[in-house]
């Protein structure tokens, strides 16, 4: 007859923490990325790449990210990829184009073809709330924030990041999407519009199937998304206050004593410019608009002086108005801003040189940038993910080219256009038995 032993206390108290330890699953993120034209092909690609990177088991998620050039063929997508590849739970968008890494571990920016990008990830001591939303019928803003819980089905106890994709036919998008800030204030929102295409049927992806409205992926535990929005943009002249205004037009700024219409504000810019940057000025002109305090003070943080960038949508030649995409209040800060290649990568670096100061080894980073960057805005291919890589050397990257990104500014999330809308994924607090710093 075998004889059972129990260890003394004190040997408990000692080996128990060392077999959790030797038990603990590893956080993993093993990528595929394919541009095989033949769906089966593709999909029999993406399962090699991967079994070579060394997946094995049962992954916790997996992001899936196709050009539309699989239009027709996307609802035969995710049940090919559920048969040969292992994962719990599946989700992601159709886009314009598709960010990936390939087999030899280079990310890459695959625009104007076909492409398939696959992500497994391992997140261990994690909890993963997937939601599908119906477009329409959206809860009230001015009711109980219970209500929008109850909508989405997910629960916001401990929720710190959320992967959040979007049909380019879903109404209300910004209400949905202050809604979402509404009912989970804590969780940081990053992902897109998807990619508009002639197929009967939506660009989004869930599990095994092809929807439209909205799907998410609300994130808790040891593991979150830290985002960083990077609008591409650089200011010229002084930081106006908004003197009069009817919704989203602007009729009077002032800087300090002088005040004047927004055209006579931009044409005593435009005489401080050289030639180049005045021809920007005639497609590339752009208004950001302070998304917090009104009045900065001694106390308020780069973070707090955040501009949120809005399309200029029309002149009033006049009264010297200006019609802007954004609804505008009396006594909110604004600026006129540029975008151009050499801003985009300026501000990119700096705000990704930034990221890698606070969290130096991400597990993978997503990248949702809009269709008009990439090579039409650098003149060369992989210009986003060739930033992120001069920071983070080894770093898998998955994403897709969006009709819109979607990711916080000063707090709280917008819809934006032009912009390269990153998620890194970050450990969320150190391992229990590490030392305390």
């Amino acid at each position: 007859m075998a004889r059972m032993f129990r260890l003394p206390h004190s040997l408990q108290s000692r080996i128990g923490p060392l077999l959790r330890r030797r038990n603990r699953r590893q956080a993993r993120c093993c990528t595929a990325l394919t541009n095989q034209p033949a769906l089966e092909a593709a999909v029999a690609d993406l399962s090699r790449q991967l079994r070579a990177g060394g997946q094995s088991g049962t992954a916790d998620l997996a992001l899936v990210f196709c050009s539309t050039a699989y239009a027709t063929d996307l609802q035969r997508l995710l049940p090919l990829l559920r048969e040969a590849i292992p994962s719990r739970h599946w989700i992601g968008c159709a886009g314009g184009g598709v960010v990936g890494t390939d087999a030899q571990g280079q990310p890459h920016e695959l625009e104007h073809q076909p492409g398939i990008s696959v992500s497994l990830l391992e997140l261990p001591e994690s909890e993963l709330q997937l939601f599908h939303l119906e477009a329409g019928g959206l809860p009230d803003l001015d009711g109980p924030s219970q209500q929008w819980v109850d909508w989405v089905g997910a629960q916001p106890e401990g929720a710190h990041s959320m992967l959040l994709f979007i049909d380019p036919g879903c109404p209300a998008i910004n209400d949905l999407i202050s809604g979402l800030d509404y009912a989970y204030p804590q969780a940081a929102k990053v992902g897109g519009i998807a990619g508009q295409h002639n197929a009967s049927h939506g660009s989004l992806l869930l599990d095994d199937r092809v929807v439209e409205g909205a799907v998410g992926c609300l994130i808790s535990g040891a593991w979150r998304i830290d985002p960083v929005v990077a609008q591409g943009c650089r200011p010229i002249g002084p930081v106006f206050e908004v003197e009069k205004a009817e919704r989203n037009v602007v009729q009077r700024l002032s800087d300090g004593d002088h005040q004047g219409t927004p055209v006579a504000c931009l044409q005593a810019i435009l005489e401080q410019l050289n030639p180049e940057e005045r021809e920007l000025v005639r497609h590339s002109l752009f208004l950001g608009v302070a998304k917090s305090s009104f009045q900065l003070s001694s106390n308020d943080t780069p973070d707090d002086a955040a501009f949120l960038v809005r399309n200029l949508l029309g002149v009033d030649p006049r009264t010297g108005s200006v019609a802007v995409g954004e609804r505008l209040r009396v006594g909110q800060r604004v600026q006129f801003q540029l975008r151009d290649a050499n801003a985009s990568r300026q501000e990119q670096r700096q705000l990704l040189s930034r990221q890698r100061r606070q969290q130096p080894e991400p597990l993978a980073a997503l990248l949702f940038a809009c269709l008009g960057r990439g090579e039409g805005l650098y003149g060369q291919p992989d210009g986003d993910v060739s930033a992120c890589r001069e920071q983070f050397e080894h770093v898998p990257v998955a994403g897709a080219f969006c009709n819109g990104e979607i990711g916080p500014v000063a707090g709280a999330t917008h819809l934006h256009g032009y912009t390269a809308s990153w998620g890194f994924l970050v450990p969320n607090h150190p391992p229990a038995d590490s030392p305390a710093s």
